[in-house]
Formats: C-alpha cells, sequence, structure tokens
C-alpha cells in the first residue's frame, strides 16, 4: 500500500484519467475530489462492498427455485411447444370524407 501525506488542494493520479484531490480537512474528516472519465465507476468503499455482496448471493442459484423455474416455462423433453408471440394489429379505419 502506497501512503501519501497531501495538504488541502493537492492531489494524486492514477493512471492517465483519475485524480485525487484533497478538498477540505475538518478534524478526522477529509473530504476528496475525484475526477475521473465518465466510463471510470466510482463508489464509496461500503457501497462497493454491497454490490459485490449482492452480485455474489445474485450469481448463486436456489435450487428450488431453479426447479420452479422450469416446471412453469416447460423443457423441451417435456414436449412443451412453444408458438411465436403474435400481435394482432387492427387495420386502420376508413375515413368517413
Amino acid at each position: 500500500m502506497l501512503v501519501l501525506t497531501r495538504k488541502v488542494g493537492e492531489g494524486i493520479a492514477i493512471g492517465d484519467d483519475v485524480k485525487i484531490v484533497v478538498m477540505q480537512i475538518k478534524g478526522k474528516q477529509v473530504r476528496l475530489g475525484i475526477k475521473a472519465g465518465a466510463s471510470t465507476i466510482v463508489h464509496r468503499e461500503e457501497i462497493y462492498q454491497r454490490i459485490q455482496d449482492e452480485n455474489r448471493r445474485a450469481s448463486t442459484s436456489d435450487e428450488s427455485a431453479v426447479s420452479q423455474a422450469s416446471q412453469l416455462i416447460g423443457t423441451p423433453d417435456q414436449g412443451v411447444v412453444r408458438s411465436p408471440l403474435r400481435r394482432h394489429v387492427r387495420p386502420p379505419k376508413a375515413s368517413d370524407e
């Protein structure tokens, strides 16, 4: 881990497109400004951790839920025949002239 000392107004650069600047120091709190390209996603650490935890939970499947979903949609070996979705479109009404 790199440990740096910075004063208000000073910053650090990460790569070519991320810059972190110390904006304000109040007691034990430090206010940081982060400049990054639009394609760089920036989160507070606790939010990032929640996202990662939720992604892990979503990636593991509950066998009973998968089984129930399979029964609802059917599988090819169950002989379920699916027809393509159809939209019924009414022809335009003849205008009164």
